[in-house]
């Protein structure tokens, strides 16, 4: 289908390698642990992280690069929109019937997009944009999505605040870090305050390296922006200290045993929102969670290991929280793309012409 949408990024779908173990089977115990201790501190070094693992360093070596080359687990850098000066839009995109998939794909293959996924239904696309500028942003609001073929509406929400969420240590059911463990490797929250920070030419280069590669030396990343080591050392910890820039681990919830995914929309009076998105973020089964313009003013993801759990999670934990006057669970069919990398539903993937 022809679409305004794409970029210049090449097309193309990436080699599927082989065939891999059912999820869930692929993680035993120490992958479990080491994905936790990469939750906490995803540039910590191969040697740190054995040390509070209990295990060498090459054996860390071993079962990161595992699970890195079968494209099960990437550690990436993000940014955070609101201390960059960065708009962040959430979109929901009424399309025809058989017309979500092309469209969900066009809008992944965009470098601006780091979620797209189609709701259930099948004619309806939801997408996080980021945006430096309101000439990019608006660029696809006003001009490339409203002339993109099979499109009936858009809904748009800005982002306004997210929520701190949970480690992926409280997925793993008891099977994740210790407390000792976790202060060990923890790092103390960032400032998040002051002025916006400005980014240059390098600096906008190296966070291109670190979403493709959270994990990326420093030395590569000194050839990448033209700055030495010690300087793209200091910047990339300047960044973190001050709340500009995090380090996820993204992993698909299957690996977990969690089967089921839905979108929650949720309305708030303007008093409580805050008090509804602290709440919502501490628990295990929301993954992400953000205050956002318009009438449903909190939106978020929900992961559970089945139907059933999903329906206790809406009925006792959401239905406790008083200050939630109304609710939309939306059921997720497919996942194009998470955090910034394309998965075809157990593994991830760089977009082409990274």
């Amino acid at each position: 289908m022809d679409s305004p949408l794409t970029t210049a990024a090449a097309p193309g779908t990436p080699a599927t390698p082989g065939a891999l173990a059912a999820p869930g089977e692929q993680l035993d115990a120490l992958d479990r642990r080491l994905i936790h201790a990469l939750s906490l501190d995803g540039r910590a070094s191969f040697s740190r992280l054995a040390a509070v693992l209990g295990v060498t360093d090459q054996t860390v070596v071993r079962r990161y690069r595992r699970l890195h080359g079968e494209r099960l687990l990437r550690v990436i850098g993000l940014p955070v929109c609101d201390r960059l000066g960065m708009s962040e839009n959430w979109l929901r995109i009424q399309c025809t019937p058989g017309a979500a998939l092309p469209i969900a794909e066009a809008l992944a293959r965009r470098p601006d997009t780091g979620w797209v996924k189609i709701h259930s239904g099948g004619s309806e696309v939801a997408c996080v944009v980021r945006s430096f500028s309101a000439d990019e942003r608006d660029a696809l609001l006003l001009q490339k999505l409203p002339r993109t073929q099979n499109v009936t509406g858009v809904t748009a929400q800005s982002l306004l605040h997210t929520y701190t969420t949970p480690s992926h240590g409280q997925l793993l059911d008891g099977t994740g870090l210790s407390e000792e463990e976790v202060r060990e490797l923890a790092r103390p929250e960032p400032a998040g305050t002051g002025d916006e920070i400005r980014l240059d030419a390098a600096d906008r280069v190296m966070l291109d390296a670190l979403a493709r590669d959270g994990r990326t030396g420093y030395p590569e990343l000194a050839r990448a922006t033209g700055r030495s080591e010690s300087t793209v050392r200091r910047r990339l910890e300047y960044l973190r200290e001050a709340g500009a820039l995090y380090f996820d681990v993204e992993i698909l919830p299957v690996h977990f045993g969690l089967t089921t995914q839905a979108a929650l929309f949720a309305t708030v009076a303007p008093h409580n929102l805050a008090e509804a998105g602290r709440a919502l973020s501490g628990h295990p089964e929301v993954p992400w969670v953000a205050a956002a313009t318009g009438t449903t003013n909190l939106v978020g993801s929900v992961v559970c290991r089945n139907r059933g759990a999903l329906y206790t999670y809406v009925t006792e934990r959401i239905g406790a929280l008083k200050v939630v006057q109304q609710l939309e669970i939306v059921p997720v069919l497919r996942h194009i793309k998470r955090a910034g990398l394309l998965t075809d539903g157990i593994r991830l993937f760089e977009p082409p012409g990274r």
